[in-house]
């Protein structure tokens, strides 16, 4: 009889499986070895049409068990609410809005449990809240570890460079106000010179993230695959599909904003619509 083991031995496990994969960045990053036992994953057509479709299909996953998701989700609106009180405290008002939506760059990471989730609910198996962890006992999970803290990393420049933008135009003196600083952003040429110039080049940082991570995660967790087989998939899924594609993008750019509003309380709902709706993009985009 198998004996009931307890959650710290569990971890232990996992910890251990991370550390052995961690171990093998090379081929974490570049999948070679893995590579040359499955191919190149082959990426498929889709037009506008199969996003509706995956669309329809994330809502459809999200009802399905939107209870267990919704508890999941539950951590956003909490951070948003952290990031919000340090900004004010801190005289940090000028990151505040970054810090919202740099939240995009982020998403990918903070939705690979609702791709569990849907990969777990599309083979018939029983789904619930806890069953997001299943994505630790992953061959490729040390790679996916490495991926997250890249887009950590990521959003973490973007804060900089956002500061340094700030400083650039109506700094380096923090606000004194959140109307004064309201009403230097919407009055002055410095502020609509940082407003321009900070849309520009989070823009670039979106559009990086987007393309070397729309569906790097789910083809991780699907196959065992390396991060470096994933993230090259995920820009040839962008590069033939340019039109859905971006599509796609508006439609994750305008649902983050949407639940970012108040305090990332709408993530609750949104996140886990897109979340599973990009499980389903995977499975049109790579065959």
């Amino acid at each position: 009889m198998q004996a009931i083991r307890n959650p710290i031995e569990v971890g232990i496990d996992a910890l251990k499986a991370a550390g052995a994969d961690m171990m093998s960045v090379a081929e974490a990053m570049h999948g070679e070895a893995v590579h040359n036992r499955t191919g190149v994953p082959v990426v498929k057509r889709i037009g506008v049409a199969d996003v509706r479709s995956a669309l329809k299909a994330g809502l459809d996953d999200f009802a399905a068990c939107r209870t267990d998701v919704v508890f999941i989700c539950l951590i956003y609106p909490i951070v948003g609410i952290l990031i919000a009180r340090t900004a004010l405290h801190y005289s940090m008002l000028p990151l505040l809005f970054p810090a919202a939506s740099g939240f995009a760059l982020l998403a990918p990471l903070a939705a690979i449990g609702l791709y569990e989730l849907s990969r777990q609910r599309e083979r018939g198996q029983e789904v619930k809240w806890s069953s997001a962890f299943g994505l630790i006992a992953s061959p490729r999970f040390g790679a996916m570890l490495i991926f997250g803290l890249g887009l950590i990393a990521v959003f973490m420049t973007w804060l900089a460079v956002a500061h340094m933008l700030y400083s650039a135009t109506l700094g380096p003196a923090p606000p004194a106000s959140i109307l004064g600083f309201a009403e230097d952003v919407l009055t002055t040429g410095a502020g609509w010179a940082m407003v321009v110039l900070g849309m520009g080049i989070g823009f670039v940082f979106a559009l990086t993230v987007f393309a070397v991570s729309v569906v790097s995660f789910p083809l991780m967790l699907d196959r065992n695959v390396g991060l470096g087989t994933a993230v090259t998939t995920s820009i040839r899924v962008v590069s033939r599909n340019p039109k859905p594609m971006a599509v796609w993008a508006a439609i994750l750019a305008a649902g983050l904003a949407i639940g970012t509003i108040p305090f990332f309380l709408g993530l609750i709902v949104i996140l886990p619509i897109l979340g599973h709706a990009t499980w389903h993009i995977y499975r049109k985009t790579v065959e």
